[in-house]
């Protein structure tokens, strides 16, 4: 378990951020209560917001995203493995690849297919097992969009609903790429490379006030 528990680069769980946020929001109770706090406090205090994909290194710091207003699900899958390790939770990040059936048009119109490359979740390890937990989606963006909030009882995986509150397709997972001691920054920013070029492009371009096609 030493590897799932050790403070890195990108899950920078010692860092005084990281403590902090866990010290305010893990509670007192044993490792699943605490799992639970700490994924709720981040999936809410950390809104989701697909404008800030991209892929500068910094942005993948667990302490980074934690003062951040806003992230994409990766970020956010990263903060929650160091805000657990901080508490003692053994954590990982893992990666599926996945179809979002509502995902907006102007997103689908800069991809080249209908898969959604390397999304991110986190990886727990309570009471004797690992268990999922996917704290993309804050609560204000599921209620925009009519999508029920994903809940965690740090017992059960808690990944993305097929369908949405009004019986639409919603997330299908393709296929599950594996699971991470560390961001694997090389080989997910290989990933958007391929896969995502153009949606990175012109997002890079909207950042900078550049003109976009």
């Amino acid at each position: 378990m030493d590897a799932t528990l050790k403070t890195t680069r990108f899950v920078d769980a010692d860092s005084e951020v990281v403590r902090d946020f866990a010290a305010a929001h893990a509670g007192t109770g044993d490792d699943v209560s605490k799992a639970v706090n700490l994924y709720y406090a981040l999936r809410d205090a950390v809104s989701y917001d697909m404008r800030t994909f991209g892929l500068d290194e910094d942005q993948f710091v667990a302490s980074t995203v934690l003062q951040s207003p806003a992230a994409f699900c990766v970020p956010k899958a990263v903060a929650l493995a160091a805000l657990a390790r901080a508490v003692g939770i053994p954590s990982r990040i893992g990666f599926a690849n996945v179809r979002n059936h509502l995902a907006s048009p102007k997103i689908l119109a800069l991809m080249d297919d209908d898969v959604f490359y390397w999304h991110a979740y986190t990886s727990l390890f309570l009471d004797g097992k690992w268990v999922k937990a996917t704290p993309a989606f804050d609560i204000r963006l599921c209620e925009k969009h009519g999508v029920t909030p994903l809940d965690f009882d740090g017992r059960e995986d808690s990944i993305f609903q097929p369908f949405d509150q009004a019986g639409r397709p919603h997330m299908e997972y393709v296929d599950f790429i594996g699971e991470f001691d560390d961001m694997p920054y090389d080989g997910f920013a290989d990933a958007m490379r391929t896969h995502h070029a153009r949606m990175l492009a012109h997002l890079d371009d909207e950042r900078a006030g550049r003109p976009t096609t």
